[in-house]
Order: structure tokens, then C-alpha cells, then sequence
């Protein structure tokens, strides 16, 4: 069930100051009018928060059977906010339980094109603060493009396409990011779209078993996209994976002794790009590891173009805080400690004392892992209670200390790797 609620007049006018996101939980039944003023009630009784915050624990006992969270999102910095002064943009929504389903072209031979899911859904997670400053610059470009689509800004004479390209190394996370993105968007826009779809194409999928085939494929693909943006009540997100994969230069491509697929597909990616562009209600999301084999036309077609590198220290920090908020919440840290946030943190001038001393340490832990992939950090809890625990179940600080050793291995396995190349 999807409950949404919105206090939005019109996508792209003055945004409300803070936005608030309440999770329902999945079974609830509950009208989403009472949760707005059960809601509104706990912000008036919390009116000042440190920057973002989320509760997940009520003393009203209507929200603690209705909801998971409600949470003050996408506040900068660690200064204080008095939400009584501020335009409250609330967000109520339920996360969709249901898995990906496959989307086939050739029925005979159950080619698997893509998945589909619609949104938002409980297997993409839309904490992006580890990305915080950029997703908000794609929530701001998604949300212009509505607008000028909105206002039937003429497009010949203002150009744009839809299409996002983040490029960067392997394990970064462009791809949760782009999925990160969607998901946010779908909350956010619950109020101009009724549902939102996504759709992430498997590029290597479309490549043909049989010469020339391929652009064929390219052009089916796309028709069944246009099927789902047809529905005008529905936001689609095409999520296209290491695009690379697609759009290879059409200049390398005439260097070889078979090129004429490969251009056929580029071509066929092209012209379907020029085509959806004209439906307000798609958003294009690629991502790509090498940007230099990308064909020109396809990058020139990039509205936005964003380098995404390995995570900052304080990425990290926000990495590893949610990693261990989860194994608290299933005891497998126990018993449950407080952490506060760098924002909390830098209140406190990241002075040592005993309410700070674990997050200190967590601080430190997150310098010390500069350099891993976003991939290789979410791996660190699991190695850390694998390799290192010594019972099911540790404390914060033994954790802590397993997850030290843990991203010291992964360090000396990265230089080892390095040195054998």
C-alpha cells in the first residue's frame, strides 16, 4: 500500500524550508490524515532539532503502532532549527514489499532485458546522506525539469534531456546513488504522481546472439519502457548500468572488422533518447567505470555530468554509523549504546569524554578506512564479526575493535593486490 501526503503547491515553485519523510509501516491501516496530525504534533512537542534528525522510538502510541520514522531530511550542518519558524513539507509513504520482476523481450527465450519495481520499495534503501550535497543537486535538477515541463518551457529553444551520467572507478556508488535518487523522488513527488516505476536495463542482455540483432533489441527495449510512460499518473526512472555497455564510440567501433553492431546500437540508443525526452514524466539515470569509451553524442546528451570518487572520511562516518544502528537493532550488538553524529560531534568541539569517547572512536575508525570502496566498507562489519568476534554477540566497543583489525586486512589485501600488478 503506498500512503503519501504532500504540502506541495507546484513542483519547481518556492520549496517549503524542511521536508519531512514518515515511514508507515507496511500493515498499517491507518488513515494517512491521522498520521499527518499525530505527526504534526510530535514536530510541535521536538520543535528544535540538530540538523537532520529521525525518531524511531514514540511515546505517542499511535505512531508507535503506525510507524517506522519520521524524519527531519536534508538539513545541512549542525545548527539548530526551529521547525515552528520554518514551511514544514511532510511525506508520508509506505515502502513496497515486493521483489523486482523481470522484464523480458523475446518470449521464446525468456531474455531477461530488466528489472522493474515500483517504488518507493523496501529493497532500495533512500539514505543518501553519504552523497548528501550531490543528491540534493539531482533532487533540485529532477525537480527543475518537471517544472519547465510543467510551465511548457520550449525545449527547442531551452535545452534538455533528462539523462544524468555519473562516471567514476568500480565500487563507488553510482549505482545505489542512481537508486538512492529514484527512491527519494518518488517519496518527494508522491504529491505529482500518483506511482512511480524503475526500470534498470541489463546492457549485456541486449547485445544479440545473433549478428546485427542487437539495435533490434535496443529499440524493443525502449518500447516497453514507452509503455509505462504512457501512464502520465506514473514517474519512470530507467536506470541504465556501466551505459559503456551501449554507447561504446561509434570512432572506436569503425576501427575494428565488425563494427556494424556496435554502431547500430549507439544509433538505436540515440534516437531512443531524442524520442522519451519528450515526456515530462521519465528521468534517465547512467551510470559508467570508463567514461573515454563513452561516444561523444551520448555524453553531449548529459544534462548533468557528476564525478562520483571513493567516499570522504565523513561518508565513511555515516557508512559505518548506519551499518552499526542496524546490528543494534538486531542485537547482535548488544547492549545498544548512543552515537552521536559528526553534526553532535562537532557541537561538542570532538572533545573526548565519556558520551563522545565511542563516537570518537568511530571517527578515527573512518579516517583510517580513506581509500576502500564503497563496495569494500560495507563489507567491514560483516568481516569484522566473521574474522574477529569472539561470541554472536559484541558490545560497541569490541565491535568497534573488530572492525579496526578488519579494515587493516582489507588495507594489506589492497596492497598486495596492488603489488602483484
Amino acid at each position: 500500500m503506498d500512503i503519501s501526503d504532500h504540502h506541495m503547491t507546484d513542483v519547481g515553485s518556492i520549496r517549503p524550508d524542511v521536508h519531512i519523510e514518515v515511514h508507515v509501516k507496511s500493515q498499517s491501516t491507518a488513515k494517512r490524515s491521522e498520521v499527518r496530525t499525530h505527526v504534526l504534533s510530535l514536530l510541535d512537542r521536538h520543535s528544535t532539532v540538530l540538523g537532520s534528525y529521525t525518531w524511531t522510538e514514540f511515546d505517542d502510541e499511535f505512531l508507535a503502532k503506525n510507524v517506522e520514522s519520521v524524519s527531519v531530511a536534508d538539513l545541512t550542518g549542525p545548527k539548530l532549527v526551529d521547525l515552528k519558524v520554518h514551511n514544514l513539507c511532510i511525506h508520508i509513504f509506505s515502502l513496497n514489499d515486493d521483489s523486482p520482476s523481470m522484464l523480458a523481450l523475446e518470449e521464446e527465450e525468456e531474455l531477461s532485458a530488466a528489472n522493474h519495481w515500483l517504488l518507493p520499495a523496501a529493497y532500495i534503501s533512500h539514505n543518501m546522506t553519504f552523497v548528501f550535497t550531490l543528491s540534493l543537486q539531482l533532487l533540485d535538477y529532477v525537480s527543475t525539469t518537471i517544472f519547465f515541463s510543467d510551465r511548457n518551457v520550449d525545449s527547442n529553444l531551452i535545452a534538455w534531456n533528462r539523462v544524468v551520467l555519473l562516471h567514476g572507478p568500480p565500487g563507488t556508488g553510482k549505482t545505489s546513488l542512481c537508486k538512492g535518487l529514484a527512491q527519494k523522488l518518488s517519496i518527494r513527488l508522491s504529491g505529482r504522481y500518483a506511482h512511480s516505476q524503475f526500470v534498470e536495463i541489463n546492457s549485456h542482455s541486449l547485445f544479440s546472439k545473433w549478428f546485427s540483432e542487437s539495435g533490434k533489441l535496443v529499440t524493443k527495449m525502449f518500447q516497453k519502457i514507452q509503455e509505462l510512460i504512457d501512464d502520465k499518473d506514473a514517474l519512470v526512472f530507467v536506470l541504465i548500468d556501466e551505459v559503456e555497455s551501449l554507447t561504446a564510440s561509434r570512432s572506436a567501433a569503425q576501427a575494428g572488422t565488425e563494427p556494424s553492431d556496435a554502431i547500430r546500437v549507439v544509433n538505436s540508443v540515440l534516437t531512443q533518447l531524442d524520442q522519451i525526452k519528450r515526456h515530462p514524466n521519465v528521468v534517465i539515470l547512467t551510470t559508467s567505470n570508463v567514461t573515454e569509451k563513452i561516444d561523444l553524442a551520448f555524453v553531449d546528451r548529459a544534462d548533468i555530468k557528476q564525478y562520483i570518487g571513493p567516499p570522504s572520511a565523513s561518508a565513511i562516518f555515516h557508512i559505518y554509523l548506519s551499518c552499526l544502528e542496524e546490528l543494534m537493532k538486531r542485537h547482535i550488538i548488544y547492549p545498544r549504546q548512543q552515537l552521536l553524529s559528526l553534526e553532535e560531534l562537532g557541537t561538542m568541539n570532538f572533545m573526548e569524554s565519556d558520551v563522545t569517547r565511542l563516537s570518537l572512536t568511530l571517527r578515527n575508525l573512518a579516517q583510517r578506512s580513506v581509500g576502500l570502496s564503497g563496495r569494500a566498507l560495507r563489507k567491514i562489519p560483516f568481516l569484522a564479526h566473521a574474522l574477529y568476534g569472539k561470541s554472536s554477540t559484541l558490545t560497541v566497543e569490541g565491535f568497534l575493535k573488530a572492525m579496526e583489525r578488519a579494515v587493516d586486512k582489507q588495507r594489506q589485501e589492497q596492497a598486495s593486490l596492488v603489488n602483484c600488478v
